[in-house]
């Protein structure tokens, strides 16, 4: 129930991405996997975790039938396989398309099924007004390599046949479109796509790839937000400084999750561009939350209120997710800390002190 004076975790996250100050900073994360759930509360759901941690958004994905190969194997609908790490993670291992024949006779899956968004509809039901569901979609970038069976394939269609990776992007973006349509119809407060556009050195193609293969498919995306008047927040881990003016001016409202081991300083994104977008982010998972002590856990929290929060529009969370290899108590302490210095108005003396600091250089790139 909502205390007396306080907001909802709904109202700090609309609040954050329309670029204003809530009572505090908002936090929500992309993915927080089962080992760190089970570890801090047994077994219990991700949305009884995210209710008994009170965070202010919930993330959700579509449903999808699959067709279990073996043990760690399996099929999605759209004929990619998968498989199974012992953590729980998947990765994929092949896809059905391999030759322009293959996409003559393809036929991807039916997204208005009627079981394509029943997870999203239960969380409607259960959260809503209270915090704010983000429904986690795509655009073309990973499905394009998950179809064509690997990375390395899309990049060389993208030389030698492009018209090809343009038909199989129009086919996946046709779909995901009309997904996050549906999500927006069936309750969903906030649309987001996961595509990873980078690594820590760079992106992952070329500026002028990006922009011809790539950037395209995210306009449309971020074009079934603004048509239904909801925000739209991009997940993209790496660095993204080559592309960064491309991403803001698609009209995305946020971008998540400002990967600070790869050169993304969330203060130097909230100076450059905070007056057209909300930053999300960015406590580092790859260091931090995986090996560092609980008072190193603090300073980067501190840091990041610090550098992202002044002003508001900024949403707290991690610099990707809450993967398996995070020590829970770490995870509960970034929360815990958050919390005792994300209230409104921020203490001055911590944002004067915190905002000059770096805590990510000790950890080199």
């Amino acid at each position: 129930m909502k205390q007396r004076g306080k907001m909802t975790g709904y109202e700090r996250m609309m609040m954050a991405l329309q670029l204003k100050q809530p009572d505090r900073v908002p936090i929500w994360e992309l993915i927080i996997d089962p080992p760190v759930i089970k570890a801090l509360y047994g077994d219990i759901s991700y949305a009884d975790f995210v209710e008994k941690e009170n965070l202010d958004g919930i993330t959700v994905v579509e449903d999808q039938k699959i067709e279990e190969i073996n043990s760690t194997t399996f099929k999605d609908e759209w004929g990619i396989i998968w498989k199974k790490e012992p953590s729980g993670l998947t990765y994929p291992s092949g896809g059905p398309i391999k030759s322009e024949k293959d996409l003559d006779k393809y036929k991807s899956p039916d997204p208005d099924a009627p079981w394509r968004l029943k997870t999203l509809v239960s969380y409607v039901k259960r959260f809503k007004g209270e915090k704010a569901v983000v429904f986690l979609g795509h655009e073309v970038f990973e499905f394009s390599h998950y179809l064509l069976g690997g990375m390395d394939k899309l990049f060389i269609y993208y030389i030698t046949n492009p018209d090809f990776v343009l038909r199989v992007a129009e086919i996946i973006s046709s779909y995901k479109c009309r997904v996050l349509q549906n999500a927006v119809d069936a309750g969903a407060d906030i649309l987001l796509t996961g595509d990873d556009y980078a690594g820590r050195k760079g992106t992952l193609m070329s500026p002028q790839h990006f922009k011809k293969f790539v950037l395209p498919y995210l306009k449309k995306a971020v074009e079934v937000a603004k048509k239904n008047n909801v925000p739209f927040i991009k997940h993209t881990d790496g660095n993204l400084w080559k592309i960064m003016d491309d991403l803001v001016n698609s009209g995305i409202s946020a971008l998540d999750p400002i990967e600070p081991i790869a050169g993304m300083d969330i203060g130097e994104v909230k100076e450059k561009y905070g007056e057209k977008i909300c930053v999300v982010g960015n406590v580092d998972c790859t260091k931090v939350l995986t090996q560092g002590t609980l008072e190193e856990v603090e300073e980067a929290v501190k840091e990041t209120i610090a550098k992202a929060s002044p002003g508001g529009g900024h949403i707290l969370a991690s610099s990707n997710s809450i993967h398996p290899a995070v020590k829970p108590e770490n995870y509960k302490k970034m929360i815990e800390v958050a919390r005792r210095y994300g209230e409104y108005p921020l203490d001055p003396d911590m944002v004067k002190e915190y905002r000059e600091k770096n805590y990510i250089t000790k950890y080199g790139k």
